[in-house]
């Protein structure tokens, strides 16, 4: 009996590499910077091994498991024209979970242990049979709580190889909490050109519930209590020199922000892909700038 077109063939073909997504991790890689330069120490060993298993292959085993499960023909994080979807994405999913996580296990079973954990959640926000998804302030909390703090944390921990119940420390819980607070902020914003096909599926986004303008309210809302607590955080533990460096990268985001809020609200349509990816590229560029030079100040000390 000849095979379906959908599992015959190589499974990492064109359409399937285009579903991993990829260049879409960029968007998720300033939480991990973030959690590095606020590392005391790096193991880089640890460090390169966690990095390369999360973005390379994890980030994208979840990418690709949720266009599978998703089957969307329009728009998606990172693909304007996706491909069809096959058979050929859970297959592609199992493999980068299974590659993802025994690289996590040359690092330690601790981080093994770890991204299993991620990886679950990750499962569950698409696999039809828990669909977290669907609902909105849930998958909401799943996505902040993952993508942000808990990423933190695996990043933090690894660099300082310290996977103890004692790292919970109030500067962490803090730290945790403004990288959640950072991603529930932004994580709406990439749901927002989005409306008619997820509710058509069924899964009532929170930005679908939010509405276009109560989306931008609510990030603009998430991102001023991020940058309050950042300053605290910084003032508290290390300098505020830090936090104007912060400050400085975030206001190509924050002009941008405000000039797509404004256009958007004279005409709904500019709520598109184009300009939410963009967003989230201008974003993800200053974060990682910013990031980038808090942990060169911190590790490599002016003479």
């Amino acid at each position: 009996m000849q095979k379906s077109s959908n599992v015959s063939g190589f499974i990492f073909d064109r359409g399937t590499v285009l579903h991993l997504r990829i260049p879409f991790s960029f968007f998720l890689l300033p939480v991990f910077c973030f959690g590095l330069s606020q590392a005391s120490v790096i193991h880089l060993r640890e460090t390169v091994i966690v990095f390369i298993a999360l973005h390379l292959f994890i980030y994208p085993g979840s990418n690709v498991y949720n266009s599978y499960m998703d089957k969307d023909t329009g728009s998606i994080g990172g693909l304007e024209n996706p491909p069809p979807v096959t058979r050929k994405l859970y297959y592609a999913s199992i493999v980068c979970d299974v590659i993802g996580l025994l690289l996590c296990l040359l690092a330690g079973w601790q981080y093994l242990l770890l991204m299993a954990l991620y990886v679950a959640f990750s499962k569950a926000y698409s696999w039809h049979g828990i669909r977290l998804k669907k609902y909105a302030y849930v998958s909401w909390l799943v996505i902040a709580v993952f993508q942000g703090g808990y990423t933190y944390m695996l990043a933090k921990m690894t660099a300082e190889r310290d996977v103890h119940f004692s790292w919970f420390t109030a500067p962490n819980v803090l730290a945790m909490t403004i990288a959640s607070l950072l991603i529930g902020g932004s994580y709406p914003l990439t749901q927002i050109y989005q409306h008619k096909e997820d509710s058509g599926r069924g899964d009532f986004t929170i930005s679908y519930r939010m509405g276009i303008r109560g989306t931008f309210l609510f990030t603009l809302v998430m991102f001023v209590t991020a940058a309050a607590l950042l300053g605290y955080y910084f003032d508290a533990n290390y300098s505020l020199v830090h936090f104007y460096v912060f400050s400085s990268c975030l206001l190509p985001v924050i002009i941008y922000f405000l000039y797509w809020f404004v256009i958007t609200d004279r005409d709904a349509a500019n709520a598109d892909f184009s300009h939410a990816m963009l967003m989230n590229k201008i974003s993800a560029v200053c974060m990682v700038v910013c990031f980038s030079i808090i942990f060169l100040m911190r590790h490599i000390p002016l003479v």
